[in-house]
């Protein structure tokens, strides 16, 4: 009789702990000179935490365990207000993994509570996520909140509490509470006023629950898997035991243990803290125990057992000789292994010897058998394939960073290789312009996420982009968080437009407008700084709600007014060149950025009618500072008053005498 497997739709992570996974494994990858915690286990699942260990998260259980620099996470079921004062006295860097779901119960209760509504929660009150939400009780207000297990003790605490409550009673539930009991408790309230009921159980929790009670109910055997002190999982086992014989299982490792004789259909459903590659090595596992029961038969058992070797078979063996060309493998039967150059390594550079040694013991599959010759054709790229994909499929469901190495570019993309696996990363996930060649990644270690999986084909997409873009974005946020107006800081030139520059001061893109680039005359932005130049700013102005930054390239001890008034002062004579002519005067630059007015009337001791008659730009003429105006930025000259009287400045060209010349106008 055939055996089936089911694996309920919605086993494995929630959005929450997904969520929570996710930021924790990117905190790690972002790397700190001090420790990283979690405050207690960040899911219930021994699997993640350990793994999480080897990346450098450790877990403790108070505030007070955590020193002035250290990172902690707090995990999905969130944690009280008064956890957070703690934490951010001991100067402690907070990063809040908690649950949006959990995070709008503690609004709800604080903002009902703060109205002096008792607030009644459904749960356990050693939970976490309970003791977390009863952390953000008003405690300045009237308002109080309690927990209640079941419909029993709800109905104790209303007979109590209703008639003192004068403003009111708020029930809620933590997120996984049980959607049965949570229905039964609701319809004991009608008999009592003034209460207001709030679903919060998180629909992903009531979507697992119903789906997994569904199954149970199909099946005659269920396997739930997760951690033994998961809250949710409990109630998943708790649900479908009523319905037919349950397991609750951590891992694959404990299905030895269970008898699967009498099972003719196998449930199985796992809880919010359960990665998925946990539940697929369990299917994986129970479908060759199931296989291997329906099967087995004595004469096959003896075919196989003479039968030592397959092609596409999995076995082990020892180095016993390394060359140029290929590697020889005792594989412990009467045929002699070779693993041909071509099937040692996904890397095409790689040299035999850098790759096995001779005494190594490794995993092979074989490719091609020759009984006759006694030849078992090898191949250990094929294993490391095959791990690469776990490492891969681990990486794209916690959303961790690999590293890799570009081993070639393709049309439409390139290839990076990771632990033997070949990924392709398309043009557009590469990072690269499409104006410029992605020859330039060739042979180099690039960092990606995985954004696509066909398990079917195992083959993966992976994106540079992703990661970039990511750690942009956190570097922006650090930015925010700690620029301020005025601060002085070191970027690098982006682009160059008409009106600026593009300065990448760490994750935001600031601008340079023109009149904050230099204090001289330019034609072009271009004529001060080259894209990729490093240069020192200053903060202008920050917009965090629209992420604009303005920034300033010239220095104020460059500014020529300052310089100006410095070194010089009215009644000075100096040398200037004319730079411009107008109709009612002349401009003359005094040093760079300072232009003074020679008013038409200051030219010469003589009516002037056309200033072009006795000036012309590029002139280098002999003037006197009559005026000097540093708040409006203005500077009177005179060339006139540096004239003896009746002595006139000639004009350029013999110009008609009139008998009478009016006076110069002042």
């Amino acid at each position: 009789m055939n055996k089936s497997i089911t694996v309920a739709k919605t086993a494995g992570f929630c959005f929450g702990v997904d969520r929570a996974v996710k930021i924790a494994y990117e905190t790690a990858e972002k790397g700190t000179d001090k420790k990283i915690y979690t405050l207690g286990p960040l899911i219930h699942n021994p699997s993640v935490v350990a793994d999480l260990e080897k990346h450098g998260i450790s877990v403790i259980e108070s505030p007070s365990e955590a020193e002035a620099g250290d990172t902690v996470i707090i995990r999905s079921h969130g944690v009280g207000k008064a956890v957070f004062d703690e934490l951010e006295s001991r100067g402690v860097n907070i990063v809040d993994a908690t649950c949006p779901f959990v995070t709008k119960i503690h609004k709800l209760v604080k903002e009902r509570t703060g109205k002096g509504e008792l607030v009644l929660i459904a749960g356990d009150e050693n939970h976490p996520e309970v003791q977390g939400i009863l952390g953000w009780s008003d405690n300045s207000s009237e308002g109080d909140a309690e927990v209640f297990p079941n419909c029993v003790e709800l109905v104790k605490l209303l007979r109590k509490n209703c008639e003192k409550s004068k403003k009111g009673v708020a029930i809620l539930s933590q997120t996984t509470y049980n959607i049965k009991m949570w229905n039964q408790c609701i319809g004991e309230v009608s008999e009592f006023s003034g209460i207001t009921v709030y679903d919060t159980i998180c629909t992903a929790t009531e979507k697992r629950q119903s789906e997994a009670s569904e199954l149970s109910r199909k099946c005659d055997t269920m396997l739930i898997i997760g951690g033994r002190n998961s809250s949710n999982t409990k109630k998943l086992y708790d649900i479908c035991s009523a319905n037919s014989r349950c397991y609750l299982i951590e891992d694959s490792r404990e299905l030895k243990d269970i008898d699967f004789s009498t099972a003719r259909s196998i449930g199985i459903s796992a809880g919010a803290s359960t990665p998925a590659y946990i539940i697929e090595e369990v299917k994986k596992d129970m479908t060759e125990i199931l296989s291997n029961e329906e099967e087995f038969n004595f004469e096959e058992a003896v075919e196989q057992s003479l039968k030592k070797i397959y092609t596409g078979k999995r076995v082990s063996g020892v180095v016993t000789a390394v060359n140029s060309t290929e590697v020889i493998v005792d594989i412990g039967t009467k045929h002699t292994g070779y693993i041909p150059l071509s099937e040692l390594s996904s890397d095409p550079n790689a040299k035999p010897e850098d790759v096995v040694k001779v005494g190594d013991t490794i995993d092979v599959i074989v490719t091609k058998l020759n009984d006759v010759e006694g030849i078992a054709m090898l191949s250990k790229k094929q294993v490391d394939a095959q791990k690469g994909y776990d490492d891969v499929k681990k990486a794209y469901e916690s959303g961790e960073v690999l590293t890799g190495v570009v081993t070639n570019i393709i049309k439409g993309g390139v290839i990076v290789t990771c632990n033997g696996m070949r990924v392709f990363v398309p043009a557009s996930q590469t990072g690269v312009r499409a104006a410029d060649s992605m020859d330039t990644l060739l042979k180099k270690e690039v960092r990606f996420k995985i954004i696509e999986l066909n398990e079917q084909r195992k083959r993966a997409v992976g994106s540079i982009r992703k990661v970039t873009a990511e750690e942009r974005a956190q570097r922006k946020e650090a930015f925010f968080a700690n620029a301020e107006v005025g601060q002085t800081i070191l970027g690098e030139v982006k682009s160059i437009t008409d009106y600026g520059v593009f300065v990448d001061v760490g994750g935001v893109d600031g601008l340079v407008r023109r009149m904050d680039l230099t204090w001289a005359r330019i034609k072009h932005p271009s004529d001060v700084v080259s894209v990729g130049d490093h240069i020192e700013v200053t903060i202008k102005d920050i917009d965090k709600e629209t992420g604009k930054v303005s920034l300033v390239y010239k220095k104020t001890e460059d500014n020529p007014w300052v310089i100006f008034e410095k070194n010089y002062s009215v009644g000075q004579v100096v040398e200037v060149k004319i730079v411009s002519i107008t109709g009612f005067g002349a401009f003359a630059q005094i040093i760079p950025g300072i232009d003074g007015l020679i008013h038409i009337s200051q030219i010469a001791n003589q009516r002037v009618a056309n200033v072009s008659d006795f000036l012309a730009v590029g002139d280098v003429v002999k003037a006197k500072i009559t005026d000097c105006d540093i708040a409006n930025k203005r500077v009177s000259l005179s060339i006139r008053a540096l004239l003896p009287e009746g002595e006139y400045k000639h004009a350029k060209e013999t110009a008609p005498v009139e008998d009478e010349a009016p006076e110069a106008e002042e």
